[in-house]
């Protein structure tokens, strides 16, 4: 087994009679049928831009009639903040529990045994996220094991306010429920899926040469194509333009990028 702790990684906890449907009102993945499985999704703004994404789960153990999110730890005081002002008469409390329930990853193997443990829903290959135990490992191990398959991580991959969905793979990985009723920012997520309006994705690269600083543009023959995104150990996101997906190669600052799309991810064909 391959694992890592994730203290970069914080909980919000959604306790509470109304905390089902409190939540679906407001995110892109159903939270209906959490169970003893878990849902990636996110809290946009009324606009249709992300605004942070966390992964939902249930465990009676560490904290009984609650929904509890797995989010980026700097993005906690950011989501109880927004979901707050949405509060009104629901039966509802929000908690930052940052730090105090251990938050990690497993993944190549068996999970351990002696924590609360849920399938990443994302891809089969992500392995696990464990609650609650000391994981030996470095959490640059699993940068570099979300890298490769393609994962975004929060700020380090999406722009707050700017972001849409589509364009970081929330389809293909499980993070909307097209069939749920209204939730925020559904009409501008429903409109770029079926009039086809997506024109840039988040493509795995693989970096040659030194991994550019975040938003350092990428080029096509002299014409920029996108931006660099997180990167490690040869390792790498991009945000491009379609017809820059396809390339054998780009240039990034001093560096080659070479997209690398992996089987899950599905490419519209560029707008003429």
């Amino acid at each position: 087994m391959s694992s890592a702790p994730l203290p970069n990684r914080g909980l919000v906890e959604v306790a509470g009679p109304d905390r089902i449907g409190f939540l679906q009102g407001l995110v892109s993945n159903d939270m209906t049928g959490l169970g003893s499985g878990m849902a990636w999704s996110a809290l946009l703004s009324p606009q249709g831009k992300w605004l942070t994404d966390f992964l939902a789960f249930e465990a009676a153990e560490l904290a009984p009639e609650a929904i509890l999110l797995d989010l980026p730890r700097a993005d906690a005081p950011l989501l109880v903040e927004k979901l707050s002002r949405f509060r009104l008469r629901s039966k509802v409390t929000l908690a930052d529990r940052s730090g105090e329930i251990a938050v990690g990853a497993a993944w190549d193997g068996e999970p351990p045994a002696d924590a609360t443990i849920r399938r990443d829903p994302r891809l089969p290959e992500a392995g696990w996220r464990v609650y609650g135990a000391d994981l030996p490992g470095d959490p640059a191990d699993y940068d570099r094991h979300r890298l490769l398959l393609g994962l975004p991580e929060g700020a380090l991959d999406l722009d707050r306010d700017k972001t849409v969905l589509l364009e970081a793979g929330f389809d293909e990985l499980g993070g909307i429920a097209w069939e749920k009723g209204c939730y925020m920012g559904q009409e501008l997520t429903a409109r770029t899926r079926y009039r086809g309006l997506l024109k840039r994705r988040l493509v795995p690269v693989l970096v040659e040469g030194d991994i550019p600083p975040r938003d350092t543009p990428v080029t096509l023959d002299g014409a920029t194509v996108g931006e660099m995104r997180s990167g490690r150990d040869g390792l790498g996101l991009a945000l491009l333009r379609l017809e820059a997906a396809g390339a054998p190669a780009l240039a990034c600052g001093g560096a080659v990028l070479r997209p690398r799309v992996p089987a899950w991810m599905r490419l519209p064909s560029p707008a003429a």
